[in-house]
């Protein structure tokens, strides 16, 4: 499976973006696709997760509430909808894909990468 992210950019803080995830190859209903970010001298964390198959989600705490993800099976792309945006929000987004444990686990399909850049 290969995964290719677009749509970031430069906002304001309380703007809105939206950014998407394509696949090219087969997601098992199994699988669990997210969305993961990292910041200059930070580590990677997780943002959402999606199981392909029942549509249930994941969110971490930092972005319940303001964040939806969605899928659409037959386009093959997760979405990340990010709202009232906070600068502490900026990073590069990687989609990912999972296709054995579950949505907090090891993922192991990724994509390059997009920038959002959240201003004050």
């Amino acid at each position: 499976v290969q995964l290719q992210a677009s749509g970031g950019g430069l906002v304001q803080a309380g703007d809105s973006l939206r950014i998407s995830c394509g696949a090219s190859g087969d997601i098992f209903s199994s699988w669990h696709m997210g969305w993961f970010r990292q910041a200059p001298g930070k580590e990677r964390e997780f943002v959402a997760a999606i199981r392909w198959r029942s549509n249930k989600k994941y969110y971490a705490d930092s972005v319940k509430g303001r964040f939806t993800i969605s899928r659409d099976g037959y386009k093959n792309t997760v979405d990340l909808q990010m709202n009232s945006l906070k600068t502490e929000d900026t990073a590069v987004y990687y989609c990912a894909a999972n296709s054995i444990s579950g949505p907090f686990g090891d993922y192991d399909y990724w994509g390059q990468g997009t920038q959002v850049t959240v201003s004050s």
